[in-house]
This record gives structure tokens, C-alpha cells and sequence, in this order.
């Protein structure tokens, strides 16, 4: 009984709320009618003289008077006067004008660049969230000046406000770090809109800065190789000089010549193998590999590889591995040289007669799981200098030595592009006096 109560209840309430909003409709379209009579009373008072003039002196029939009459006066309620329309118009202006600067602040903000927006007065209207990031808080009104008081763009925006012709200047800037960029003036058309803080010219920035050290690196790069070519062919050339010369007849000198070309010929050769290698990984580093390959199986391979060399140093060479497959997606080649690299530095710059110990482990905390090689040398160390830098082309710690040993100063560079393709790491961690240890940590394969 409480229940059909309940709901006998709820729907007079939903009945009252309908019957509400019916009686609200019928009041505006009686209100709306009545406004327009109202103010209309002058023209329709004229239209009724005019009717019964013509009523009384022309003889026009009171029936059609009347019903001409009526027409008039229904016509008056529910047409719009011209100051009712006027203000229409003004209301859909008004109600334009919020979503017109909302739609050209959505575009500044969706420019992939740091962008700000100016009045004619050079006053910043709106700035993006990378010009906030680049130059600061938002400043509001403020004039271009407090955003950016770098006289060549101080002078660009006024050439084009003034011109309403596109401008480019350099802005070059040391503070905190040197930078390099490019501001690009764009006036804007402002005479279909009379916005308030209409934008007269839009500012995109483009930071060259990157750009510019690319092209360093590409210069060293060049720079750096063509030394490392030209010095074993200054040997070469030099020794065949040599030989063809005053050392013709001398077989002990051609013994020693013919000795030390060979040298240069496999640093060259080694050098260009180096070049071709880093040029290939850098080409395929965005592709992952999708090939699976067990570590465990790489690097008894690599220990096998190197043992003769780690003899002859007078090293020692020990792997720890663990039991089972350790699986990892990638190319077995690549990440062979990796690990041949790697062991191969840690015997040629260790301790003579020191020892290398390579370890693979399953990373037990973190996911995705990961497996961890940690090449380890008891030799003399690196200075903490020198670690950021040792994956950079051509550098080396030890210029002399690395040249005297057949380093070509591209190994490292060589490991950290095959890690990144892999996604992988390389770990550097080093003690003067007490050695290195080189790691590389590898996601294990799905499943």
C-alpha cells in the first residue's frame, strides 16, 4: 500500500514538474507577443485610423476592415521589431565573441612549438605551455619586453606590426645553457574580428640548439676518423718511401718497414671494420630484434674466443653462469660483439697478469625481468671524469695506450647503439686503483 503511495506521489510530482514547464512556455509565447504589441502600439494606432478612414469615407465593408485589422495586429505580435532583432544580433555576437577566443587560444596552444600571441600593442595576449616552460610565467598584458628583452626580436615585432609583413630573427642566448633559436613573426588579420585583446602576431620559437650540436658531432665524427686514416697512411706512405729510397738494398730495414706496414694496414683495416659496423647498428637501431637468444650460450662462445688472448696477457678468464637457458630477444652476432668488446677492453687495459671474471644473473627484483652481465677487471681504473664520456666516438681515456694496443676509440660507441636497438643498458662503475666493472642488463624474452 506504501509502495503505490510512493508512486501515485511520484508521478503527480513528475506531472506538476510537465504541467510547470508547459505554463513557463505558454507565458513566453504570450510575453514575447505582448512585448512586440507593446512596442508597436504607434504603427498599429496609425493602422486603425487608416482602417476606419477608409471605413467611413471610402465605404469599405466593416467585415473586411476588421478582419485587414486583425491581420495587422497579428502580424505586429509575432514578427521581430527591428530593435528586438538588433538585439538578437547583439546577443549572438556576444555569445561569439567567448568562443572565437576560445577557439584561437586552442590553436596557440596546439602549435607543437613554443608560441605566444600578441596584441597591436605588443602586449602578450596569450603563450602556449612550452613558452611558459622556455621563458617563464605567463605574463598577461605584460609588453613582449618582460617575456624576452633580446633587442633584434624587440625590433622584429615592431617591423611587424607595423609592416604586417612575416619577420625570422636569430635570438642567441647563454643563460642558463647556450642556446640557438629561431623566432618566426606571423601577423594575423584583424579586420573581420573586434575581439577584445584581439592576437595581431603570433611568435613561434624553434630551438636550433640540438641542431647544432648534431652538426659538431658530425664535424668531429669526419674530423676525428680522417686523423685516425691518416696517420697509419702516413706510415705506409712514409715506409714505401723509405724502401723505394735509401733503405732499397737494406733487408734489415725492409724486415722492420714491411713490419710496421702491416701494423697500420690492420689498424686501418680494424678502424674501417669499426666505421662500417656503427654505421650498420646506427641504421637498424630504432628496429628491435625478434630473434631469441640464450646469453649463457653467447658467452661461453666469447670466453672460448678470447682465452687465447687472455693467455697470452697473461690474464685470467672465468664465466659464471647460471644453470638453465637465460633467454633474451635479440641478434646473437650483435650482442657477441657486444660482449667481445667488453671482455676484450677489460684484458687489454686490466692488470697484467690480473684476472677478468664474467658473471650472468637473473635480475630477482623489477619487472620486467632482466638478466645482468657484469664483465670485471682488477685493473688500474678510471678516473670519474672520464665515465660519462667513454661511449662517445673516439674518445679514449688513454690516447697513446688505446693506439698502441689496436683500439680504434669506436668499441663502446659500438656497444651502446647494439644496447639501445636491444633496449637494453650499459652500466660503468670504477675505483682508481681497484678496477672497472662493465654491465649490461638485457630484458629477458615473453615467457
Amino acid at each position: 500500500m506504501q509502495s503505490r503511495a510512493q508512486q501515485l506521489w511520484s508521478w503527480l510530482e513528475g506531472l506538476r514538474l510537465r504541467l510547470g514547464k508547459v505554463g513557463q512556455r505558454l507565458a513566453e509565447l504570450i510575453e514575447q507577443p505582448a512585448a512586440r504589441l507593446a512596442a508597436r502600439r504607434g504603427e498599429l494606432a496609425l493602422a486603425a485610423a487608416v482602417t476606419a478612414l477608409f471605413v467611413i469615407a471610402g465605404g469599405l465593408s466593416p467585415k473586411v476592415a476588421l478582419f485587414g485589422l486583425v491581420a495587422v495586429v497579428a502580424l505586429a505580435a509575432w514578427l521581430p521589431s527591428e530593435d528586438s532583432a538588433a538585439a538578437l544580433r547583439a546577443g549572438a555576437s556576444a555569445s561569439a565573441a567567448p568562443d572565437a577566443q576560445r577557439l584561437w587560444r586552442m590553436v596557440v596552444d596546439a602549435v607543437p612549438e613554443p608560441a605566444v600571441a600578441l596584441n597591436a600593442a605588443a602586449r602578450v595576449v596569450h603563450a602556449n605551455r612550452l613558452a611558459e616552460e622556455q621563458f617563464g610565467t605567463r605574463r598577461h598584458g605584460g609588453h613582449i619586453a618582460a617575456m624576452s628583452r633580446d633587442p633584434g626580436l624587440l625590433a622584429a615585432v615592431e617591423e611587424a606590426l607595423v609592416s604586417r609583413q612575416a619577420r625570422a630573427v636569430e635570438l642567441h642566448g647563454r643563460v642558463p645553457v647556450e642556446r640557438r633559436l629561431l623566432a618566426t613573426l606571423v601577423p594575423l588579420e584583424q579586420s573581420a574580428s573586434q575581439l577584445r585583446d584581439a592576437p595581431a602576431l603570433l611568435i613561434t620559437f624553434r630551438d636550433l640548439s640540438e641542431q647544432d650540436r648534431l652538426a659538431r658531432m658530425r664535424a668531429d665524427f669526419v674530423a676525428n676518423a680522417s686523423h685516425e686514416l691518416r696517420t697509419p697512411l702516413a706510415y705506409l706512405k712514409g715506409s714505401v718511401e723509405t724502401l723505394q729510397g735509401s733503405a732499397k738494398g737494406d733487408a734489415a730495414a725492409r724486415e722492420s718497414f714491411l713490419k710496421t706496414m702491416g701494423e697500420q694496414a690492420d689498424r686501418m683495416s680494424r678502424l674501417v671494420d669499426d666505421l662500417l659496423s656503427l654505421s650498420r647498428v646506427e641504421m637498424r637501431e630504432y628496429l628491435a630484434p625478434v630473434g631469441e637468444v640464450d646469453l649463457s650460450a653467447v658467452l661461453a662462445e666469447v670466453a672460448s674466443t678470447l682465452e687465447p688472448l687472455a693467455k697470452r696477457a697473461g690474464v685470467a678468464l672465468s664465466l659464471s653462469c647460471p644453470d638453465g637457458a637465460a633467454t633474451v630477444r635479440g641478434d646473437h652476432d650483435e650482442l657477441a660483439q657486444v660482449f667481445q668488446n667488453l671482455v676484450q677492453n677489460a684484458i687489454k687495459y686490466g692488470r697484467d697478469g690480473g684476472s677478468v671474471e664474467v658473471r650472468l644473473a637473473r635480475e630477482s627484483a623489477g619487472k620486467p625481468a632482466r638478466y645482468r652481465v657484469d664483465v670485471i677487471d682488477d685493473g688500474p681504473g678510471i678516473a670519474p671524469q672520464h665515465l660519462p664520456r667513454l661511449t662517445e666516438r673516439f674518445y679514449r681515456v688513454n690516447v697513446a695506450a688505446s693506439r698502441e694496443k689496436g683500439g680504434t676509440g669506436l668499441g663502446l660507441a659500438i656497444v651502446k647503439h647494439i644496447l639501445n636497438r636491444h633496449r637494453g643498458e650499459l652500466l660503468i662503475a670504477s675505483t682508481l686503483g681497484e678496477g672497472s666493472t662493465f654491465s649490461v642488463v638485457l630484458p629477458a624474452a615473453p615467457g
